[in-house]
């Protein structure tokens, strides 16, 4: 098996799958042939995908398989609904998939590059094919005007378990950037008390009139909570290879390392998926100590995965 990198693998997986998936099936040789790469090679890197997918791992995997000289792949649902992505995340899958466009095999006329070419017309591309990128997005700028005005606003929001979105009245009150997301604290009106808003997840933004509720009087502190008590938090054990963890995600707390480095960090949880996703990739470097429910959900995701992979 020939010495290729992982971001080589993933490139050229990025052009041959949506090509597959246009097709259904076809023979290992034909597609070793198209995409110039050992039968071998192949072979392994679409065992790979097949282990691919979203948490629970159940019915959110990446359906292909080999069987008798034939690639089989089908469409997984994942792949059917719409992406819901920040301009940055838009444009760095615009970048990736146009190199991933230059390797052999890969279909000018295909589901990829109208993909790209979708995406290129979202993120407003010009003739020249020029993308301009804002560091501070469109909501961010709307919702510090109604700060700025004492507005209140009616949003559209999509939580972390939700598909559509849902009407919120909040009167916002600060916008902040932490580890690459924006947030929003608000008086959110059903709840009748603060919350907090990750501003990519805002599908709307309208003006609904002056605000009604005063801003609290720690506004102007650097004690905001962020991740209100709605938002559930898990305790994890972290080894020294999960330490990467406290500089990404927000952490409540974290203790001093013990004798081998291990700490203990209380961490905010948006979604038993996140997690999941989480401690998979954490592996052996991190263990949930509480609350009881996520102790087992990493060996339960990891044997959702293999179960899935076994039946194939």
């Amino acid at each position: 098996m020939s010495g290729r990198t992982a971001e080589q693998r993933l490139r050229r997986l990025l052009v041959m799958l949506p090509w597959l998936m246009e097709r259904g099936e076809v023979p290992v040789a034909e597609v070793a042939a198209r995409f110039e790469i050992d039968e071998a090679d192949l072979i392994a890197d679409l065992e790979l995908v097949a282990m691919c997918g979203l948490p629970p791992y159940v019915d959110e995997m990446i359906d292909v398989f080999v069987d008798e000289g034939t690639v089989f792949v089908g469409i997984p649902r994942l792949f059917t609904r719409p992406l819901r992505l920040t301009r940055e995340e838009a444009f760095e899958l615009l970048v990736a998939g146009r190199a991933a466009m230059q390797l052999p095999g890969a279909d000018a006329g295909g589901a990829l590059n109208r993909g790209l070419r979708k995406l290129a017309d979202a993120l407003g591309e010009d003739d020249t094919g020029v993308v301009v990128m804002s560091v501070t997005p469109d909501e961010v700028r709307s919702l510090t005007a109604a700060i700025e005005s004492c507005r209140r606003v009616r949003i559209g929001y999509r939580s972390a378990d939700d598909a559509d979105p849902s009407d919120r009245v909040v009167t916002p009150f600060r916008v902040r950037h932490i580890d690459g997301n924006w947030y929003l604290w608000a008086h959110d009106e059903r709840r009748e008390a603060l919350r907090t808003f990750r501003v990519d997840r805002i599908a709307s933004i309208t003006d609904d009139g002056e605000a009604t509720v005063d801003p609290p009087e720690d506004l102007d502190g650097s004690e905001v909570e962020w991740f209100g008590e709605d938002v559930p938090r898990v305790l994890l054990r972290l080894g020294p290879g999960a330490r990467w963890v406290l500089e990404r995600y927000p952490i409540d707390e974290v203790s001093e390392p013990d004798a081998d480095h291990w700490c203990l960090a209380r961490v905010p949880v948006t979604s038993e998926r996140w997690l999941a996703r989480l401690l998979m990739r954490l592996g052996g470097d991190a263990q949930v100590i509480e609350p009881e429910r996520y102790v087992g959900l990493a060996s339960s995701t990891a044997a959702a995965v293999l179960a899935r992979y076994d039946m194939r």
